[in-house]
């Protein structure tokens, strides 16, 4: 199994309705037939503490079975019509890959 964990800053112009946009965008990669499972979220209410960033707009979490779904995945028309679209409305983006 691989977990691709991305975090997204988007910029803070952007209107409500431009984030929602962006929201069902991340929700859409979920049709690319290498995904096993994904979630979108944002910062959780938890407790504030020193470990904890909480300054991303975006989380997204992909599961895949194996290194060559993530490759599958990065070269998918879908997921290169995200970045795409969406590039732009972003300001910085942190990736973490984890088997």
């Amino acid at each position: 199994m691989l977990v691709h964990s991305v975090y997204f800053w988007l910029k803070d112009n952007l209107s409500d309705a431009d984030r929602a946009r962006f929201h069902a965008g991340l929700e859409g990669l979920a049709k690319v037939d290498a995904v096993r499972a994904l979630y979108v979220g944002t910062p959780a209410a938890t407790a504030r503490r020193p470990v904890i960033d909480d300054s991303y707009t975006f989380a997204l979490t992909v599961i895949f079975d194996d290194l060559a779904g993530q490759d599958a995945y990065q070269a998918d028309p879908i997921h290169q019509d995200f970045v795409r679209t969406f590039s732009a409305t972003w300001t910085r983006i942190v990736i973490y890959d984890a088997d």
